[in-house]
């Protein structure tokens, strides 16, 4: 394996964990606070056109790794809004917010 490859390979798997910490974050704590579903969208498209340049380059690399990252993106979204919307809820439920 070249230099090149291991360099490529080794950037690939650091980029692909990076969301974990928010995604634990988010089951643990279970509160989207400090969650930015903006970033999250922009680094979305990113990471789908990642996937299409790897596609069009025949790179497996850049393929597999950014499949990963757009998997914990989208589990690292849901959960966000998920959390997000329950917060509501239960605010609304308890008269925290007034309506109108």
């Amino acid at each position: 394996m070249s230099y090149v490859s291991v360099i490529g390979i080794s950037a690939s798997v650091f980029t692909s964990l990076a969301l974990i910490p928010q995604l634990v974050t988010l089951v643990r704590e279970k509160t989207a606070k400090g969650v930015s579903v903006i970033m999250l969208v922009v680094l979305l498209i990113g990471l789908i056109l990642w996937i299409y340049y790897g596609a069009l380059r025949s790179d497996p690399i850049i393929i597999i790794s950014n499949s990963f990252a757009t998997i914990f993106n989208i589990a690292t979204g849901v959960l966000a809004i998920h959390y997000s919307s329950l917060k509501k809820t239960s605010a609304r439920k308890s008269g925290g917010e007034s309506s109108g």
